[in-house]
């Protein structure tokens, strides 16, 4: 549940201090000792997935680590985490969300009395894996993109040979961008979060979840980020599959702490 407001407050003031801290260090510390930094952070990322992206290499993304964005959208990410109102066995947040044909509808029109896994994404990271996710499950679960803020827009937290979008002003551009989805074939609805980010806000999505829902209620949810696609997917489908032999899920629903910042993997 949400913190009152005044122990919201001081948590993110402690939240502010830990990634103010972080970012210096990791500022001193790039320039005195940049190679064992890089071998950090290329450590990191093999365990993220991040280091197997063909689009991505050391000199487009890594720089940009301790930056003056990177701040800032990581102060964001962790703020978000202190009001994540969604608890396994809990009641799902139906949030209004809205198809590219621009028509209004909630998360909840998308359960046809299966398990639904929606994806509240900002990102490409770990699509292909979904879609897996999907082919594997598509008979016994509903799926559903929420496409939401964009993490590394051009003119934020950008990394070099991305594709180019810009911080959504408009309904518009994020039904614009979301759009782009469409031409890698998602298999499943995709909408988009509205101008207010609610389903972001309410489901903490930053850069990135992926939940199980049933009957209205919140079985499994993981911050798909900060660890490896195919360990998410994995776990997800052992999810669905305990659900439909009336068994718990394998693991309990995943806190902020599994995603503790983009250091350590937006969500």
């Amino acid at each position: 549940m949400g913190l009152p407001l005044p122990g919201l407050w001081l948590k993110r003031l402690w939240v502010l201090f830990q990634v103010g801290l972080h970012v210096a260090m990791g500022k001193v510390l790039l320039t005195l000792f940049p190679r064992r930094v890089k071998q950090n952070i290329l450590a990191m990322s093999e365990k993220t997935g991040m280091a197997k992206n063909p689009h991505f290499s050391y000199e487009n993304w890594i720089p940009t680590f301790f930056s003056a964005q990177y701040f800032w959208f990581i102060l964001k990410v962790r703020w978000q985490r202190l009001e994540d109102m969604t608890e396994q066995g809990g009641r799902a947040p139906n949030c209004p969300v809205v198809r590219l044909s621009g028509q209004r509808c909630n998360i909840w029109d998308f359960m046809q009395g299966q398990e639904a896994g929606p994806s509240l994404r900002g990102a490409w990271m770990g699509f292909d894996q979904f879609k897996r996710l999907i082919e594997d499950f598509s008979s016994i679960a509903d799926f559903l993109i929420i496409y939401i803020e964009e993490a590394h827009a051009s003119d934020g937290w950008a990394f070099k040979n991305n594709v180019d979008i810009k911080n959504h002003q408009h309904l518009q551009d994020r039904l614009r961008a979301a759009r782009l989805l469409l031409d890698r074939s998602p298999q499943c609805p995709v909408v988009v979060d509205t101008m207010k980010n609610q389903s972001s806000q309410l489901y903490a999505a930053l850069p990135e979840r992926l939940y199980v829902l049933q009957d209205g209620r919140i079985l499994y949810k993981v911050a798909t980020r900060g660890r490896a696609p195919g360990r998410a997917r994995t776990k997800t489908g052992l999810c669905i599959n305990a659900q439909r032999r009336k068994l718990p899920c394998p693991r309990p629903h995943c806190t902020g702490s599994d995603f503790n910042s983009k250091s350590s993997g937006m969500g």
